[in-house]
């Protein structure tokens, strides 16, 4: 089995930090539903202010907000602007969904590789 990116959200912005919290990344539910992120699984983010990498998971926030919990409260600021992925375990590559995001995190386009092999250009 190999891994291959399942989805990508580009441009989310950080809009609220709660170090004391369990840890997690609070995703606005609609972003989630259209990108089939499911509560409490794994996401990759990176912060393009810091180039700073780490994964946690993912659970419901609240519409247009995004909050990094727990450790990850200091790994960005707010306003910093991220990149999350999630990825699958298939055999082959079958699809993905990029979310182009504003700077509100609501969607302003959304793009689909499906079985094809996408330009690197486009992640």
């Amino acid at each position: 089995m190999r891994e291959f990116v399942g989805c990508k959200l580009h441009g989310l912005r950080i809009t609220d930090k709660s170090l004391d919290y369990e840890g997690s990344a609070a995703i606005p539910p609609s972003l989630m539903r259209a990108a089939d992120i499911h509560p409490y699984e794994r996401v990759y983010i990176v912060n393009k202010a810091t180039g700073i990498r780490w994964d946690t998971y993912a659970i419901p926030g609240t519409e247009g907000e995004f909050s990094l919990n727990g450790a990850a409260a200091r790994l960005g600021e707010i306003g910093d602007e991220v990149l999350l992925w999630t990825f699958r375990r298939e055999e082959r590559f079958t699809g993905a969904t990029v979310l182009f995001l504003d700077e509100n995190n609501q969607i302003e386009r959304m793009k689909t590789y499906a079985d094809e092999e996408p330009s690197p250009a486009s992640f």
